[in-house]
């Protein structure tokens, strides 16, 4: 009898709500190992940054958050 095991995600996806009671979607946010996408809601084109990219665009711009 052979093993069988589970074969690991290459992105994972998440969409983004509305803060309000509706909680409409407003996009799609793909993380990969290569970049971040995001994608509007309806949209049919995704729209990327390579990882490295975003790290430095975090870094300068972002608030420095405990984890």
């Amino acid at each position: 009898m052979s093993l069988k095991k589970f074969r690991l995600s290459k992105f994972a996806d998440f969409e983004i709500v509305s803060d309000d009671k509706h909680q409409e979607v407003i996009g799609h946010i793909r993380v990969k190992p290569s970049g971040i996408l995001w994608a509007p809601v309806d949209a049919k084109v995704w729209h990327g940054v390579k990882l490295d990219d975003f790290a430095r665009y975090a870094e300068k711009n972002g608030k420095q958050q405990k984890k």
